[in-house]
């Protein structure tokens, strides 16, 4: 069996939020807990990424506490994130904090007004040796006031309550060595060391076969007709296979890439979609299937690639969950990732692997958000995709390579949902 080795990741979660200003004129909930009439909300800072902001719930009575397995914000590190924020930085700022600034209101408007926002405190939390350490560790847990006048007045100020936790969060990292159209070999990434997983063989139909599950494969690749590519992108197929040569995932087209109604790109109301399949292990050749991914062009002053991806139910005949929809900009790129943290937090939303035992619960929004990311490069560029999946997520070679054959099918999504040209050139053989 293939030895996977994963890389050392943590996960910093700032949760269980909850806001208390003393005197406010608030009505009680049988919960304590209630939204206020203009919402709370927050910005989270930690050097080197992106602001996060998030609500935060009016606390009005004194014996509530906040959900304490509620999520707001997550923030993953590597080993060099971390090293970074535990080297000094300038004489101004010596130390790295989590920082988070506490306001009444958002920003932006209403109605063509500008709404105003009141600051109403900050809490910083000084980045530390436990950082480092790759442990489990809950930071901070609890109420701390950070109302402006606390200490000036003598009277209560604000306080805000959360609990901030770090988590080990290995992860395997895998990158396709050329693009996807090419059939690359995939690689495992342990630092320096490039270590041969997977292969990638890419075939495109002239005709694509309906027969979805079962005799799928038998076509040959012929790429030659561009004048039904000029109207429609289908028949691509991916099957990605292990070292011995076994195929063990695979993702093709079945909803076939067509220009909408009056334009030249796959829009919304039509999207294109990719059926993520995996062998049946009872009927040798056949595929059962495990997600749905649907693309299509979102048209704006800088275009964009919407990714849809759907987990298949086994449980339930044609039952859907939708595990992430992702925007991916088509001219530079960018993620697509499934994270129950960011983007399911209304319950939880397991995903079965291809040879587990059908028990999910460790899978849950509780038990931590991140399951997968994908890397791709915008049209036209030499797109590699990189590939990341938590460690937890994955006890086979076989889940690894589910994974694979999704982010393969959302790299070449990019490239199915290029404008369509509606005339050709004579002489020009370019590809689409």
């Amino acid at each position: 069996m293939t030895k996977m080795d994963p890389q050392a990741f943590i996960r910093l979660s700032i949760g269980s939020l909850g806001l208390r200003i003393p005197g406010s004129a608030l009505k009680s909930s049988k919960t304590g807990i209630r939204a206020f009439s203009s919402p709370c909300s927050c910005e989270i800072r930690l050097r080197g990424f992106p602001v996060q902001t998030t609500s935060i719930p009016l606390v009005s009575s004194p014996e509530a506490t906040p959900d304490i397995h509620s999520i707001a914000s997550s923030f993953y590190l590597e080993d060099s994130d971390v090293k970074a924020l535990l080297t000094p930085g300038c004489f101004y700022n010596p130390h790295a904090y989590l920082e988070i600034t506490v306001f009444t209101g958002w920003k932006g408007s209403h109605c063509g007004v500008g709404v105003k926002r009141q600051q109403i405190g900050t809490f910083k939390l000084e980045v530390g040796p436990e950082w480092g350490q790759g442990k489990p560790v809950i930071l901070f847990n609890g109420w701390i006031g950070i109302g402006k006048n606390k200490h000036e007045s003598g009277k209560p100020g604000a306080e805000l309550h959360l609990r901030v936790q770090l988590d080990p969060d290995p992860r395997y990292v895998f990158q396709f060595e050329d693009v996807t159209m090419l059939s690359p070999q995939i690689v495992q990434l342990r630092g320096s060391i490039k270590q041969p997983i997977f292969s990638c063989e890419f075939s495109r139909d002239r005709v694509a076969k309906v027969d979805l599950l079962g005799t799928y494969w038998t076509g040959s690749a012929d790429s030659s007709d561009i004048e039904t590519e000029r109207r429609e992108r289908k028949g691509w197929k991916v099957k990605i296979h292990d070292l011995s040569g076994s195929a063990v995932a695979a993702a093709f087209i079945t909803t076939p890439f067509v220009p909408s109604t009056g334009c030249d790109w796959v829009a919304k109301s039509n999207p294109g979609a990719w059926l993520i399949v995996r062998p049946d292990i009872c009927r040798p050749e056949s595929w059962l299937p495990w997600g749905k991914l649907e693309a299509w062009r979102e048209r704006g002053i800088r275009d964009s690639i919407c990714c849809r991806f759907h987990l298949l139910s086994e449980a339930q005949d044609g039952a859907e969950v939708l595990m992430s929809e992702i925007l991916i900009s088509a001219e530079k790129g960018g993620e697509f990732f499934i994270d129950t943290d960011r983007q399911m937090r209304q319950g939880p939303t397991p995903i079965p692997s291809p040879q587990s035992s059908g028990d999910f619960s460790a899978l849950s929004p509780i038990a931590g958000g991140f399951v997968m990311s994908c890397r791709v490069q915008g049209e036209g560029k030499s797109s590699k995709p990189l590939v990341q999946l938590a460690m937890r997520h994955v006890t086979c070679v076989e889940d690894a390579a589910i994974f694979m054959a999704l982010a393969a099918a959302v790299d070449l999504s990019i490239e199915a949902c290029k404008p369509f040209r509606r005339k050709i050139r004579i002489g020009s053989r370019h590809s689409l």
